[in-house]
């Protein structure tokens, strides 16, 4: 497995299930941009089993914008008339969305505003 930090848009609505174990866990699907991003897209398929990235995930919907961190094993699919396109497994470790980002500016100091001074 490789390292990876991946941008893209939600396919669907991720789902929260269950493992034999009785452990929940989120799986979501990704829409990335591949190659010279004119049209070609890579499917990702995620499953997070952290909590925060579990409840990261769920809070989102179709097409939602967001980047997410793990572990990445390259895959191959077969389409229905028979082409054989690439595909991602990532295992979620950290979940990155627009909400976050625009909470965490407007709890940062505004860049005209001076620190205190020491």
């Amino acid at each position: 497995m490789m390292d990876a930090l991946i941008a893209g848009k939600l396919h669907a609505r991720p789902e929260q299930r269950t493992g034999a174990n009785g452990k929940p866990f989120a799986t979501a699907r990704l829409r990335a941009a591949a190659g010279d991003g004119e049209g070609d897209l890579l499917f990702v398929n995620c499953i997070a089993f952290d909590h925060a990235a579990m409840d990261a995930l769920l809070a989102l919907d179709a097409g939602d914008a967001l980047s997410v961190a793990g572990s990445i094993t390259p895959k191959v699919w077969t389409d229905r008339d028979g082409n054989t396109r690439p595909a991602l497994d990532l295992v979620v470790t950290r979940v990155l969305t627009a909400y976050q980002v625009d909470r965490k500016r407007r709890a940062a100091p505004q860049a005209d505003e001076a620190p205190p001074d020491c």
